[in-house]
């Protein structure tokens, strides 16, 4: 075994992908969670529990070498109207898992943040994002704890719920022949396949991304239109698309960039899943999941 990796949130969609990839290089995986990881393997286990709970936090950080968290409220509209319940869990929920990080000398704490970082969006999502961003470098310079801060994109892929929105969109064209889009598809996005995002999110474990903010985003900047168009496509032109006005939101529309935190490093390969590709893929998995229902 290369060592004792602890994924906080690694039940959900990225974190257990993560867990997955670090279980196929060899490591020894302890998932931890509020609910049960259903396709757990030979070299993972589970540790059910809250990341505020400090005594249960600091029993399983205790021998770990590596630690990720995923554990967040991450819906960006959820968070917006429960900032009490925001704060506690992705900035208080953070720290906690960060002094039980210092306090075993764990070799790497990785953190999954999130492009709104640079921008105003995202509401209290981005805040909490920053602020803990800012409390990891101060561990850091307090007590010497490495890190990495990982900067997500728009992920997509296999093994996700309505909240994911291509997961949604894609069901939609399934069930309605229809999607519906608020705005007028002039927003861009570099969506980044879950698959690639978790393989990258393990390479950063080398020397050289210790200390560093990455980001993690797609090769191909495509605008919500073409997206939709190609989906279009792709069932033989037999669903409709809408567009309505936008509501109020908090997202971005063509770039999360306005200021900028610490500078961050993209991380890419010539190796990744095709977008085209990674939507047929998503199409072909909620078809089998539809017929089982």
């Amino acid at each position: 075994m290369k060592g004792r990796a602890v994924v906080f949130g690694g039940s959900g969609f990225l974190g257990s992908h993560v867990a997955d990839e670090l279980a196929k290089r060899d490591y020894e995986v302890v998932i931890y969670d509020l609910r049960n990881y259903a396709r757990l393997k030979n070299n993972q286990s589970m540790v059910i529990g809250d990341i505020t709970d400090e005594a249960k936090v600091r029993d399983t950080v205790r021998d770990a070498d590596i630690i990720y968290n995923f554990s967040a409220i991450a819906d960006i509209e959820e968070a917006a109207v429960n900032p009490v319940e925001t704060v506690k869990v992705n900035i208080l929920g953070n720290t906690i898992i960060l002094n039980a990080a210092r306090e075993f000398n764990v070799k790497r704490f990785v953190f999954a943040s999130s492009l709104y970082v640079y921008g105003r969006s995202g509401s209290f999502y981005r805040a909490s994002k920053y602020a803990s961003e800012l409390l990891i470098e101060s561990f850091h310079e307090a007590y010497d704890l490495n890190y990495t801060i990982l900067r997500y994109g728009s992920l997509y892929g296999k093994y996700v719920d309505e909240r994911n929105w291509i997961y949604k969109i894609l069901k939609d064209a399934l069930t309605e022949k229809k999607i519906v889009r608020y705005g007028d598809g002039e927003e861009i996005r570099e969506y980044i396949h879950v698959e690639d995002a978790a393989r990258y999110s393990v390479d950063i474990l080398s020397d050289e991304y210790a200390n560093e903010c990455v980001v993690l985003t797609g090769h191909h900047p495509i605008k919500i239109k073409e997206l939709l168009k190609m989906i279009k496509e792709i069932m033989n032109n037999e669903i409709e698309i809408e567009y309505l006005p936008s509501p109020k939101n908090f997202h971005y529309e063509i770039t999360p960039y306005s200021f900028t935190p610490k500078m961050a490093r993209k991380l890419t390969s010539n190796y990744y899943i095709d977008l085209g590709q990674g939507i047929l893929d998503c199409l072909n998995y909620i078809h089998k999941k539809m017929e089982k229902a």
